[in-house]
Order: C-alpha cells, then structure tokens, then sequence
C-alpha cells in the first residue's frame, strides 16, 4: 500500500497527504460463567488532506483502489476550495521539518495476533470465575479482554513516506461486592502497546484477587472527611490529572481557542519539582498504551517537555500550529481512523520521577491521605477538574491507617501541582486502557510517580 501511495502522489502538485489506515478491533467479555460478548470488526480506507488556497479539504474512501484514491484528492481539493473564502486566517506554507522514512513495527504484534482466540476466550471466562470465586461477598464479576492492530502507511508531497504496525491489548476485570444491601466495586485493568508478556506484567489471577478484595473491603469502609488537605497520589492519578486536567490545556488548537494555559510559556505553572512530558515513545517502562513511532501527519514521535521544573516551556503541535507558533511540530496530530482528520492528540503523558522513596514521603506526612486508583471524572480548558477515587487510606503520624470510600479530589490542576513537595523515585503507566475522547477516540497512556500535594477532598455521607 505504501508504494502504490507513492505512485499516486506523483501525479499532483501542491501539498497532498495520503494515509491508508487499517484497524482490526477484537473483543471477549465473560460474565456469570459464560461469554456474553465477543466481536471482531474491520475498518481499513485512505484519508487525503491537501492544502489548498490557505485551508485544508479532507476526504476518504474505503475502496483502497487508484481510481477510488484520486477521486479522493479531488473531492479534497473541492471542499479545500469551496471553503477557502470563509477562512480567516489563511495557512501558508508548513514547516519544513524532519519527515519519516520507511518501514516500522512495534513490539509483539506477531505474538498477539497469533494466539488463538480460543485462547484469550478461555483466559477472560477463568478470570471472571476466579473472581466471582474470591468471596462469598462478591455478587458479580465481569473481564474483558480487547484487542485493537493497526497498520498505516503515510506518504506526503513534500517527503513523507513511512509505514508502521502496532498492536495494543488491554485486561478488565471488575467485581461487586454485596452486603447488608450495600454495594461496592473494585476493577483492575491494564492497557499497553506491545505482545503478551507485556500485557501480563501483573498474573490475571493477581488481579482478579485485587478487584475482589478492593470491592470487599470498601463494603464495611467508613467515609472522608471533606476539605482541603494533603495527599499522596499514585501513579494512575497523577495520570490521570496530567492527562484531562493539565494535557488537554497544552494542546496548541486548544490554547488557540483560549485555555488557560495560553500566554504562559516561561511562567512558572508548578512547583520546582514538577517536570512534565509527553512522548511517542515508553519512557522509564515498556508497553506505554499511547506508544507511536510516527505521527498523521508523517513526523517522527519525540518526547516533548511541556513543564521543566515547574516551568510551562511548550504546548504540543501538529504541523499547522507549529506554523502559526514559529516552533517545530511535536509529532500529536492522530486520527481514530481512515475517515477521521489528524487532531491534536497526546501520546504518553507523565510526571518525570524523583528521587524519594514512598515510604520516606508517607512517613513525612504527619495527617493526611493516600489516595490509589481513578475512576472516571471531569475536567474543563479552565483545569478545573473533579475525580473519583477508587481506594483511599488515611495518613496518621506518618502511616497508612483506615481504608475509606466514596472519596473525589477536585481542584485546579495548576494550583495543585504548584503545592507538589514530594516525588518519589517509582514510575508506572496505568492509564492505558480505555481511551481519550476528543470528538473522536484516541488511546494514549499516562503515569508516573506518586506525588504529595494539596488538594480538595470530598466524600459521600452515609
């Protein structure tokens, strides 16, 4: 596909960009000792983009054939023209930059795609019994496994001409436990870029037993006690607060619409020991969920530092803010699929780790709180945001002490990174599974350190 890519764009002047993207997206959920759901979808076509008179024209097709291709680039250059009067600001010329060249596979694509699927069918219907197993108290179990391969190839006018393959397994497992008409849960999942044993870094019975044993003891935990206090977050918050409170907010397309972060380059938007990076590529540990070699638009992925120590010192770009920035794109600009635009879209996002050990950080911490696993929230351009909180613990004299439940942390991200005091030397992604939303999906990953840090706690009331 990528030489016949090549062969078409031979014939046109200007700027054309081709990418044939092919997804196949593979699904097992097993609830109640049986498989409730499986599916197996493909989608595989050709986006064009040509820039034409100042604005872009996108179209796709899903018929991969020549005539279909440059029938494509012709319906691009028509809505590129049509639209072009209503455009503002005019787009020039894009940066000339680095643009990849040849062939690219990630990590364990053979090795996933050759197990059977009677092999990953048999895996999610143990898992579900072995944690619908682990109490009497658990009413309910459910574990998905799902599988999404790509393959792409990317050729542009000015010089792009690359291809990739990559594949990315996630695990879920999720329990509810029941008592005296109380309910809880508790789910473990894991999401990476690369083959089975990466996938697998926990057993699946391990977390089984975790999901099982975090939905039991939430059942006789007590509650929060509101207010502002001080807290020591785990890796999958802080990715999560990095990534929907302080990410989206660097995104350039967002900071031209008005974020909060916009006219802060060189402020100081965190404490000195805040250092924050999104990358292409899985830093620190392997299998990052948002790992990609080559952006949509042709440009080698790099680790682009948004934050050095508490110093907001870039957004991230695709090749037209980058234009409009006077700096070089950063390799963010993604699209879901075949008939998806390349957006501005993070990667691996996280906090770069420091040098204290937890303990010392919660043997420092005289009254306070530990707070490990997200769940869903919220959060605004402003960096407003709310979270929930699967497992918090209190912090008494410098140890762990009581589980509590129902728990949400909110605040302005910046405010909270600001009061960072403690990182420690740990680091883990744990944001690879599920996806981002951004008018169309995205997957990407997030982690780090645990950090200490002040912020708004707030708990249900029985």
């Amino acid at each position: 596909m990528r030489d016949l890519l090549h062969d078409i764009i031979q014939d046109y002047s200007g700027f054309v960009e081709l990418r044939y993207h092919g997804k196949v997206f593979r699904s097992v959920t097993a609830e109640k000792g049986r498989i409730e759901r499986t599916a197996i979808r493909r989608r595989s076509g050709v986006g064009v983009r040509v820039l034409e008179a100042g604005t872009w024209g996108f179209a796709s097709t899903g018929d991969p054939s020549p005539a279909a291709i440059r029938g494509a680039i012709e319906e691009a250059r028509r809505a590129a023209q049509a639209s072009a009067s209503y455009r503002k600001h005019k787009l020039g010329s894009l940066p000339q930059v680095q643009l990849a060249r040849g062939e690219f596979s990630e990590p364990g694509v053979d090795e996933v795609l050759n197990k059977p699927l009677e092999e990953k069918i048999q895996l999610a219907l143990e898992t579900e019994a072995q944690t619908r197993q682990a109490s009497r108290q658990i009413s309910s179990a459910s574990c998905t496994y799902n599988e999404i391969y790509e393959e792409k190839a990317i050729v542009t006018s000015d010089g792009a001409d690359v291809a990739f393959r990559l594949v990315r397994p996630e695990f879920r497992v999720q329990a509810v436990a029941a008592a005296s008409g109380q309910l809880s849960s508790g789910s473990e999942s894991i999401g990476v870029t690369g083959g089975w044993d990466c996938l697998f870094r926990e057993e699946p019975l391990r977390m089984a037993e975790k999901a099982a044993s975090t939905a039991v003891d939430l059942l006789s935990a007590g509650y929060a006690e509101g207010g502002w206090g001080t807290v020591i977050l785990s890796p999958s918050i802080v990715g999560l607060l990095v990534h929907e409170a302080i990410g989206h907010t660097v995104e350039a397309d967002f900071v031209l619409s008005g974020s909060v972060a916009a006219g802060k380059l060189g402020q100081r938007v965190a404490s000195e020991w805040v250092t924050l990076r999104d990358s292409g590529h899985s830093e620190f540990a392997p299998g990052a969920g948002g790992t990609i070699p080559v952006d949509d638009e042709g440009i080698p992925t790099q680790n682009t530092t948004l934050i050095q120590d508490g110093i907001l010192v870039s957004y991230l770009h695709n090749r037209e803010t980058a234009a409009h920035f006077g700096v070089e794109p950063t390799g963010n600009a993604r699209a879901w699929e075949y008939a998806d635009e390349p957006l501005i879209r993070m990667r691996n996002t996280y906090i770069q780790p420091g040098s204290q050990a937890l303990e010392e950080i919660i043997a420092s911490t005289a009254d306070g709180y530990f707070l490990d696993g997200a769940r869903n929230g919220q959060a605004d351009s402003t960096g407003e945001f709310m979270f929930g909180v699967e497992r918090a613990y209190r912090i008494r004299q410098g140890k762990l002490a009581e589980l509590v439940r129902g728990v949400t942390i909110t605040g302005n991200a910046f405010d909270v990174l600001r009061s960072v005091d403690a990182v420690s030397q740990d680091f883990l992604w744990d944001l690879g599974s599920g996806h981002c939303g951004k008018g169309q999906p995205a997957k990407v990953d997030a982690g780090g350190p645990y950090i200490r840090c002040r912020a708004i706690l707030g708990g249900q009331q029985s």
